[in-house]
């Protein structure tokens, strides 16, 4: 209706200011009324007031307007009820241009959360700092190798390893380096690769890492397989018959003994005798190669395992009862926790079996002839939900060159062991998922650690 509108307004309003302005001429007139001269007056400065206020709405809207796009503001809503078609047009540019704004920064809200979950999921870890070392992103498989739960600059990484900061300080953009980071008691070899690139003028460095331990073991593991192939295949090859003749030719030389019984003969029979020797000694050194095989032959012949819930209290229960007598022979106190007591694992019960007899084994042999000797196992849960189980002992120890040779296959400091343990021990757990490592202080004891993922 058109006495609602903008236009009828301004023209009321300054019908009303007229004839307030002739009032109050009309009492300057007659000179006899001041109080009322005054109100008259009054009321018209006031409608002066609201006759701009309400002429200056639009330039209001407008300021508000462009104030709410300068501070991102796309709640505002405007009005224009009553004020005429124009302003209607005007109100629904504003509505649209808000709309706009809101759809667009929904976009990218979604598109930033977006990115952020394949950054925080992303199986590599993420860093990106500034020049001055100011981290901007750091992901969540990042703190997990770093062992931090934020981090705010790449200085404060110089408490997990001296010789990570100065190498993310000395990279560039393309460079690859390879570092070893030690990690609750486990040695991780982490793969970095640099990329740098400009954002808002300010240079960033983005860096990749990758825990590339796993693929190296298996790719030893793999190597060491192939390599027992090989040497099994070619030596049974050539000791299968230097066994076979030895023991016919034996058997022969045995036979024949009996028909010489002349003085003549004599010198025959001790030369006989000094073959025999040597057959016999040939014989036993051939049947040693062939069981030394058989053991490298066992290393590439372990089966799948068979998946089942084990639980661990009754497991180590089982552990100790196997071992019993000969912890018992050797006056060793054992000593078994589960934290918490229903703790369970998925695994194959007799590989498992298989790989703690192994680890008590070594403590035993570790302990022997120590004061007040002990093993202890345990299971307990890492903060990150992880089962960690533990073999340690206070026996001799490891010494640090020996340390990093345990898991090769046939190296030993047991004269008395095969050397096949660790490394059998550490293929059967690569099957469940798991991973091995060992901390030790010569003549302090050894820890063996079991994290299953």
């Amino acid at each position: 209706m058109f006495w609602k509108t903008f236009q009828f307004r301004i023209i009321l309003r300054v019908l009303l200011l007229g004839a307030t302005l002739l009032l109050f001429a009309f009492l300057v007139l007659q000179n006899g009324k001041p109080f009322l001269t005054i109100a008259v007056l009054l009321i018209a400065a006031f409608q002066v007031y609201a006759l701009i206020h309400f002429a200056i709405k639009i330039n209001r809207d407008l300021s508000r307007f462009l104030l709410s796009i300068k501070y991102d503001d796309t709640s505002q809503t405007f009005k224009s009820e009553g004020l005429g078609s124009s302003f209607a047009e005007l109100k629904e540019a504003f509505e649209l241009i808000m709309r706009k704004f809101r759809e667009k920064r929904s976009e990218a809200e979604v598109h930033a959360w977006y990115l952020n979950t394949i950054i925080q999921h992303v199986g590599i870890g993420l860093l990106a700092y500034k020049t001055d070392g100011t981290v901007d992103l750091i992901n969540s498989p990042a703190k997990k190798l770093l062992g931090v739960t934020h981090l705010r600059n790449v200085r404060d990484l110089e408490r997990i390893s001296p010789d990570l900061l100065p190498l993310l300080r000395q990279l560039k953009h393309g460079d690859k380096k390879l570092i070893k980071l030690l990690r609750e008691d486990e040695v991780r070899h982490i793969s970095l690769s640099a990329c740098s690139f400009l954002l808002r003028d300010e240079k960033y460095l983005l860096v990749s890492l990758q825990n590339i331990q796993t693929e190296l073991e298996d790719k030893e593991m793999e190597a060491w397989q192939n390599l027992v192939r090989v040497l099994t295949h070619e030596i049974m090859n050539s000791i299968t018959p230097i066994s076979s003749m030895t023991a016919t030719l034996l058997d022969i030389l045995g036979s024949s003994e009996k028909d010489f019984d002349t003085d003549d003969k004599r010198l025959k029979i001790d030369e006989i005798e000094d073959m025999t020797e040597a057959l016999e000694t040939i014989h036993q050194r051939s049947r040693g190669l062939m069981n030394f095989v058989n053991s490298y032959r066992n290393m590439t012949l372990i089966p799948e395992p068979k998946f089942s819930i084990l639980p661990l209290s009754e497991f180590f229960m089982r552990v100790e009862t196997l071992m019993k007598s000969r912890l018992s022979d050797c006056g060793i106190r054992f000593q078994r926790t589960v934290e918490p007591e229903t703790l369970e694992l998925t695994a194959d019960p007799n590989l498992m079996e298989q790989v703690m007899i192994n680890l008590v084994l070594n403590a035993i042999h570790a302990v022997n002839g120590r004061k007040e000797p002990r093993i202890r196992i345990s299971a307990s849960l890492s903060p990150e939900n992880t089962i960690i189980v533990t073999v340690e002992d206070n026996g001799v120890g490891i010494t640090e060159e020996a340390l990093g040779k345990i898991f090769i296959p046939f190296f030993t400091t047991n004269k008395q062991g095969s050397g096949i343990g660790l490394s059998l021990s550490r293929q059967i757990l690569r099957k469940h998922n798991a991973t091995i490592s060992a901390r030790s202080e010569p003549d302090r004891g050894t820890v063996f650690t079991m994290r299953f993922h």
